[in-house]
């Protein structure tokens, strides 16, 4: 299998202390909240990870876990490893691992001052010294769904966590959780354990010079400071020997906090750990969880390879293995390993879309790996305290429930979809799989829906689509573009089933002057991008229809990647735009625009701004549109669209607002006249995506996984 990959480097061997591993890919440690209430394993978390062991990584980090559980957890559904009781699910899980010849690795933990379930039951938080209380400007973003489900943070009593600063008799019962905890892994057969030591939990807190203030042997200089680290991987080596690998996750920075870990001291820290008998540093960052931004700086980075200088200043400062993580794509990761920047590349996000990844890549199959569109839908579930969830990848989390979706079926029907976006191709893709004959019928000359506007907006939405167009094509679906699907000519095609993806109805609402040649509603806005609306064209001054026409000609409005970085140099949308309507759609384009040098204003008649966004990337879009001058209202009462601007009330006061465009981004509607007149001819017909209600691509991908399910 080997021979075929583009990668050998990330299809090389590699070891760990005595832990050897078939290959350099390994899946870096995220939160489910998969596990029991009880602490233990569920069968949904251990078909969770046996099918990401299935997939062919060479080492899967397990989730965070609490060392001393119940205390020291910062989830409600996460792994113990505190008690003997808990062995017995361990072995089984990592049973399951093992036999799909993958390696396992307990993560240890103590979530000190995020010990969000000790907040919640009254119980003390042990920390180095008591932390600063600061507001998360996230918590005003959130919806009144989310902020029930959000982290009860006033405690049984309303006054909040109640930390407790550690003594020095009570460090030496913290390392000791931590030597009992990694003696529970081994006997529960993890290969190695993976010391926590960042992203703000207890041992970070010490770490840092911004939360550690002690003055005694445990504070001060950078060696004090990780004294406790330190102490922990000693007392588990002289416990459990070399033959047991002991890997440390290490924050080389912490972002926009003052006074906080820089990598001068994250080297330092580097080199007492590999002293101390640490057999591979984990390089990540941290970043302050109160600025919504910093969230998506680190942790979880949104810039590619956003943390791999700092795996590069590892591997420079000590001799073991360095595993990077933040961000890597695959060629980014193979060249890192070419030129021995750091040893093995860990992936989070990239293995929840798509846990198939590791085998494709030894495979040579990379065209077909479903990618992750960071979208931040699964970190954001675990914001409010609910199991994880993929936007592109609607199985997981649901492993465990053996549906059989993909395997040959015997009865096979004849099965039509109409419309080609996300839901449609994802639809006929599992169909495909299941071993139907499918065909897909698309009224426009181009696959991929509004995803396709959305891509311009936002560039990895894009790659859903080429990676449902290379799917279908390796399964030999058959794809009709323009091709207008009506009850008449499906009869007379005779399918036995009809999937029904033809999208929302998008008219936008009854907004007096909606009618004015400077306003576009979101379809008209679409048809002017990529050349497609005549009526919308006819809009513009005689210069920019020329344009467009030219553009149109040329097949060059046709392609997102070509019209993105056209749209960066001229596009028809004037200087001044006013959005109305602030969910997904209209932040989404509010950042398009920003991004090409317009000034916008944003008004959302709701309390809420972007509730469809989820919580981490909306935080990330609201705090950038607002840093890049922006405004934002919401509880907006438009009353009119006049020829220069918008005239609304807003905080019981009457405004009129100035812009050259206004631009309406709402007004997605079901969309159920063709689904019902193919029932009124007694053909089989499911209806699924935004045609029946608005989901975006999430909801578009698991309506398809439902309505395969219920064929």
């Amino acid at each position: 299998m080997k021979n075929n990959t583009k990668h050998p480097f990330l299809a090389a061997s590699g070891s760990i202390g005595s832990l050897e591993l078939k290959n350099r890919m390994v899946m870096a440690a995220m939160g489910s909240n998969f596990a029991g209430q009880d602490g233990k394993t569920t069968e949904q978390l251990e078909a969770y990870y046996e099918e990401r062991a299935r997939g062919g990584l060479g080492l899967i980090i397990l989730e965070t876990s609490a060392v001393s559980w119940p205390a020291g957890a910062s989830m409600p559904f996460m792994l113990g490893y505190s008690k003997d009781e808990f062995i017995p699910h361990l072995q089984s899980l990592t049973a399951r691992i093992h036999k799909h010849g993958a390696k396992v690795a307990a993560q240890l933990n103590h979530s000190g001052k995020i010990a969000q379930e000790d907040t919640i039951a009254g119980r003390p938080i042990p920390v180095p010294s008591i932390p600063k209380s600061e507001r998360s400007d996230m918590f005003g973003l959130l919806t009144q769904d989310e902020i029930m489900n959000f982290i009860k943070a006033g405690g049984p009593d309303g006054k909040g966590p109640r930390y407790h600063e550690l003594t020095t008799d009570e460090i030496q019962i913290e390392i000791q959780h931590f030597v009992e905890a990694a003696i529970r892994a081994k006997k529960s057969n993890f290969d190695a354990v993976e010391i926590h030591a960042g992203h703000g939990y207890l041992i970070s807190s010490f770490l840092s010079p911004a939360v550690n203030k002690r003055t005694d042997e445990y504070g001060g200089s950078v060696e004090n400071r990780a004294r406790l680290l330190v102490e922990i991987i000693s007392a588990i080596k002289k416990e459990l020997t070399n033959d047991f690998p002991i890997l440390v996750r290490l924050d080389a920075n912490e972002y926009r906090i003052d006074g906080g870990i820089v990598p001068e001291d994250f080297l330092v820290t580097a080199r007492l750990a590999e002293q101390a008998g640490a057999d591979a540093l984990d390089v990540s960052a941290y970043g302050n969880t109160s600025k919504g931004i910093a969230f998506t700086e680190a942790p979880l980075v949104h810039e590619p390879g956003g943390f791999l200088k700092f795996a590069q200043m590892a591997k420079q400062a000590v001799s073991i293995p360095i595993i990077a993580v933040g961000r890597i794509e695959l060629n980014v990761g193979e060249q890192g390993l070419k030129n021995h920047d750091f040893d093995f590349v860990a992936m989070g996000r990239k293995i929840l879309a798509d846990p198939m990844l590791p085998n494709k890549v030894l495979s040579g199959q990379e065209h077909l790996i479903r990618p992750c569109i960071y979208c931040y839908v699964c970190v954001s579930q675990i914001f409010i305290n609910q199991p994880m969830m993929c936007a592109v990848n609607s199985q997981l989390g649901n492993e465990h429930l053996h549906e059989n979706i993909i395997c040959s079926d015997a009865n096979r029907k004849k099965i039509l979809v109409i419309g080609a976006g996300p839901s449609g191709m994802e639809a006929a893709r599992l169909l495909a799989l299941k071993g139907h004959e499918v065909e897909i019928w698309e009224r426009d000359r181009d696959i991929g829906g509004t995803v396709r506007i959305a891509a311009l907006a936002y560039g990895p939405n894009g790659r859903l689509i080429t990676y449902l167009a290379n799917a279908l094509k390796n399964l030999k679906v058959k794809i009709k573009t323009s091709t207008t699907a009506t009850a008449q000519n499906i009869a007379e095609y005779k399918p036995d089933h009809v999937i029904v993806a033809v999208g929302a109805n998008r008219d936008a609402p009854e907004i007096q002057g909606k009618e004015l040649r400077h306003v576009f509603d979101g379809e008209q806005l679409r048809g002017l991008l990529f050349g497609s609306d005549a009526t919308a064209i006819k809009k513009l001054s005689l210069f920019q229809q020329l344009i467009i026409k030219i553009g149109t000609a040329s097949q060059l409005l046709r392609n997102i990647t070509v019209l993105t970085l056209l749209s960066k140099v001229w596009m028809p949308l004037s200087k001044n735009i006013i959005i109305i309507g602030g969910d997904l759609v209209g932040l989404e384009l509010a950042e398009f625009l920003i991004e090409r040098g317009r000034s916008v204003k944003v008004l959302e008649p709701s309390v809420s701004l972007g509730k469809n966004l989820s919580i981490v990337r909306r935080s990330r879009v609201v705090h950038l549109l607002r840093e890049h001058g922006a405004e934002l209202l919401t509880q907006v009462n438009i009353r009119e669209i006049t020829k220069d601007g918008v005239l609304y009330e807003h905080a019981e006061e009457v405004h009129l607002d100035q812009a050259d465009q206004v631009i309406i981004a709402m007004g997605a509607n079901p969309n159920l006249s063709l689904s019902n007149a193919i029932k009124a001819q007694g053909i089989p017909t499911s209806t699924i995506g935004d045609c029946t209600s608005v989901g975006y691509i999430h909801g578009a991908i698991a309506e398809a996984r439902e309505a395969v399910l219920d064929l």
